[in-house]
């Protein structure tokens, strides 16, 4: 008799597989067919239509059924390492973007444009930031996909619950089962994810072309060899730290990667993150509150880029800046960076907008628009993966990771 394979199995390309395959030929539709390439985008805005589709619903039934579980205590020790790890990720980005600009120098012998006008919106204060995280309408808020409003009205209606006992049993189990189907649902989403990322790809180059990186290549190789050094040590951190299987953290989290890099955006990742880290054995309480607060603090690749971004212009415009004074301005920028969320190209919006404070010209800004697109592709993968990596830090230091638990690898427990 001769063995055949179960027939689920035959011929069976995983959706990792597929995205790369995806990833892949868009870029040679880009490379080869730029007219053609072009006509795609309206595929592009469709998967990220399907996934802002999902995104305020996941939000909202997750992070309310982890904090209705949990209670108020373990929401504020939750918040309290979440933002202490925050602040250390955001804090190594910031100097490893400082010491990448200051080694490289790519803003040497870079002529800014004449001065234009500035037609880059602009970004929200701190203040303005804090009150706006405060939804007058969660039907508005989800409306818009604000997640960072959604978050919070979440966090109140879980304690609510809790708060309430027995008494709201009822909405517990119809948010219970609400989130179940949701992750259900982000796996239909995710089938024309290979689509959309290549559409997205071919988009990218058709529009821009390869030309576009040749004035500032070496800016653009400092921002990526200063992202890879921050990943080295991200990873290393978290394997000292959690002792997890590294590999197998790699492996899962390689499809929301790919899909914020060839979408540049946080949010169509979202959910693929929480459905991996969830599938590697992180309690959904916890997958629910760290990933999307770190959406809105914990942006590291937008940190590193901001810090080799100011001095980049700095250098194209020929002032010498003192590490004290990068040091004060990184700062200021960790602060207004806080106010990304919902603002289109937002880190380059906050550049802009802070260097007339710094006693930059904003050209540099407007000349570093022109491949912005390529270097928020960096930026926002760096986030995502980031966010990704506190999630299993926030989980190993509450102890919610099981030894049996997939992200230790093969044989765990």
């Amino acid at each position: 008799m001769t063995d055949t394979p179960p027939p689920g199995r035959r011929f069976r390309i995983t959706l990792t597989r597929q995205i790369l395959v995806g990833l892949s030929l868009g870029c040679l539709i880009g490379r080869q067919w730029p007219g053609f390439a072009v006509e795609l985008k309206p595929v592009s805005l469709l998967f990220l239509r399907l996934i802002k589709m999902v995104v305020g619903p996941l939000l909202l039934t997750t992070l309310v059924a982890g904090v209705a579980g949990a209670g108020g205590k373990l929401v504020g020790r939750l918040a309290m390492r979440a933002i202490a790890w925050f602040l250390l990720a955001t804090t190594v980005a910031l100097l490893i973007g400082l010491a990448a600009a200051n080694l490289v120098k790519p803003g040497l012998g870079v002529v800014l444009p004449a001065e234009v006008a500035n037609t880059l919106g602009k970004p929200k204060s701190f203040v303005d930031f804090l009150l706006e995280a405060f939804p007058t309408s969660i039907f508005d808020a989800m409306a818009r996909n604000d997640m960072l409003q959604i978050v919070v009205f979440s966090i109140f209606l879980g304690l609510a619950i809790s708060a309430a006992g027995s008494k709201a049993n009822a909405l517990k189990e119809i948010v219970d089962a609400g989130s179940e189907a949701m992750f259900k649902m982000v796996g239909f989403v995710m089938r024309f994810a290979p689509f959309g990322v290549c559409a997205a790809m071919a988009v990218t180059i058709g529009t821009s072309g390869i030309a576009v990186l040749l004035p500032l290549l070496k800016c653009v190789l400092a921002l990526y060899g200063a992202l890879l050094v921050f990943f080295v040590l991200l990873f290393s951190a978290m394997k000292v730290l959690t002792r997890v299987h590294l590999p197998t953290f790699l492996k899962a989290v390689r499809e929301p990667a790919v899909i914020a890099f060839t979408t540049a955006s946080s949010e169509a990742a979202l959910p693929r993150a929480m459905q991996v880290l969830e599938q590697l054995g992180i309690p959904r309480r916890i997958v629910g509150f760290v990933v999307p607060a770190g959406y809105a603090f914990n942006l590291d690749g937008s940190t590193l880029y901001l810090s080799l971004a100011v001095v980049f212009v700095a250098q194209a415009a020929g002032k010498d800046l003192t590490w004290s004074e990068q040091l004060r301005d990184m700062l200021f920028l960790m602060l207004a960076s806080k106010g990304l969320a919902g603002v289109p190209r937002a880190a380059i919006v906050v550049l802009a907008s802070a260097l007339p404070t710094f006693e930059l010209p904003v050209q540099g800004a407007l000349l570093l628009f022109g491949i912005d697109a390529l270097m928020d592709m960096g930026r926002t993968c760096v986030n995502v993966v980031g966010n990704c990596v506190a999630t299993v830090v926030v989980a190993a230091w509450e102890k919610e990771l099981p030894a049996d638990a997939p992200i230790y690898g093969p044989g765990a427990g």
